[in-house]
């Protein structure tokens, strides 16, 4: 028997396959997703991976043994589903473990309208239901119908961003082996855009490298076939392809925050005076580039169930991450790794400067990236960060998430990790100089005792 616990997540459902989950559990969680809400039809989406069709299959059953009618739209990406269950009007469930290794699968599920599904939003009723087991549905079973979504999804996706009269770019795309081998060539279709494709071939056993492009090594590939054939812009996406990163012409890589004040200008430019959301560990350029261009940014906490709620609650046009997740209030509030890939390319084929110009204006600090250290007493750490710069002149803190240390010209932030013993810590300065200063300082406290060793 599957131990629950273990793979119901935060916001959503992932374990091995099928140690920990397998088709008897996916059904389970399908028939108590019908009753969770009370739905007469959901729609499945699955992505590459091997076991992806027969969860997707079994997922169906279950919600169908309650009732309820099942569109099964088949292969597609997350925000694929997002798409439909918006379209639609119905809750819907992704079949896919995103960037995670091959043995590995998941589920997740939204309401109606793309709206989040995490624990505290009934994923833990969810897993309440199916860990005691449904009981069987009363009356008839629903239909299960396949129905394709995914040209109805590209020109969804392509009437939100003006791409008319961009010049021809050329554009090479690191699909990675997931699902952007299948929804790039429709999305991209009838633009003028040449596309050298890279990993295009559908593979759940990611055998080029891993699905993360959130990892620099993930991206060197991307890199280097950027250069070689003189191409544009890169791109590159996850695993169920709803996380986009860009590497410029030369071949560097494009911060998310960059890529988020980008499309918030552009967006802004739509709507002036809109609302922007950006979690606390984006670049402080964010907020004050919103700011500048007559938008009003709002600070979220890291993750997609607080950025959703956030926008949600002040009809924000846009909201981005670190992480490369970008959210549209004009796609129910959901992300979508596509739609910044096509607002990256309408900005760059819109003008004649080379990418790393374009976006030249909206990089203004340097960063370190994500740091992980393991420690075995994350709040004794933080505590001893906190104590270290408390009273500094000039220095602030707020504890939103973790813990966020403010100066005048840089700022740092340790959080927790809500699955492994981890402090996550991201440090961003005005200059390269003072941002390694401070964050060997941050680092020295963190792992200058026995309970902290550095992790990758």
């Amino acid at each position: 028997m599957s131990d629950f616990a273990k793979i119901f997540k935060a916001y959503d459902i992932r374990g091995v396959v099928p140690d920990e989950l397998d088709e008897t559990v996916a059904e389970s969680v399908g028939a108590a997703f019908a009753r969770l809400t009370g739905a007469e039809a959901i729609v499945t989406v699955h992505d590459m991976r091997t076991s992806s069709a027969p969860l997707a299959e079994a997922f169906g059953r279950g919600a169908a043994g309650q009732g309820a009618d099942v569109v099964a739209a088949g292969l597609g990406s997350t925000d694929m589903l997002y798409y439909a269950s918006g379209s639609l009007g119905l809750p819907g469930a992704m079949i896919t473990a995103s960037h995670n290794p091959s043995k590995y699968n998941g589920i997740k599920l939204c309401y109606a309208g793309a709206k989040p599904v995490g624990q505290d939003t009934g994923l833990a009723e969810l897993r309440a239901m199916a860990e005691a087991g449904v009981p069987a549905g009363q009356g008839s079973r629903g239909a299960v119908t396949e129905k394709d979504l995914l040209g109805g999804y590209a020109t969804y996706l392509k009437a939100l961003v003006d791409l008319s009269g961009i010049r021809p770019l050329k554009v090479v795309v690191d699909a990675g082996n997931g699902m952007a081998g299948h929804t790039v060539p429709r999305v991209f279709q009838g633009l003028p855009l040449e596309v050298v494709p890279m990993f295009f071939e559908l593979d759940g056993t990611f055998p080029n490298h891993e699905a993360n492009p959130i990892d620099p090594r993930n991206l060197r590939d991307l890199q280097h076939g950027v250069t070689e054939h003189g191409a544009d812009i890169g791109l590159a996406f996850d695993g169920d392809a709803d996380r986009c990163f860009v590497v410029d012409e030369r071949g560097g890589i494009v911060s998310p925050s960059v890529l988020t004040a980008l499309i918030a200008v552009r967006e802004l430019a739509r709507e002036p005076g809109a609302s922007v959301i950006h979690n606390l560990i984006t670049s402080r350029a964010v907020p004050e580039i919103i700011a500048e261009h007559g938008g009003v940014p709002v600070r979220t906490r890291v993750g997609h169930s607080f950025i959703k709620a956030e926008m949600a609650a002040a009809g924000a046009i846009f909201g981005g991450e670190h992480s490369g997740h970008f959210y549209f209030r004009d796609f129910w509030f959901a992300d979508s790794g596509m739609l910044a890939a096509l607002h990256a390319l309408a900005a760059l084929g819109s003008q004649d400067e080379p990418l790393s110009q374009l976006l030249a204006q909206y990089s203004r600090y340097s960063a370190s990236g994500e740091i992980n250290s393991e420690v075995t007493d994350q709040a004794a750490v933080t505590a001893r960060v906190r104590d270290e710069f408390s009273g500094r002149p000039g220095v602030s803190m707020d504890e939103l998430d973790g813990l966020t240390v403010s100066g005048p010209d840089w700022w740092f932030n340790v959080r927790p990790s809500n699955t492994e013993p981890l402090l996550r810590l991201n440090v961003e300065a005005a200059s390269e100089a003072e941002m390694i200063t401070l964050r060997d300082e941050v680092l020295r406290i963190e792992r200058g005792h026995d309970d902290t060793r550095e992790t990758a």
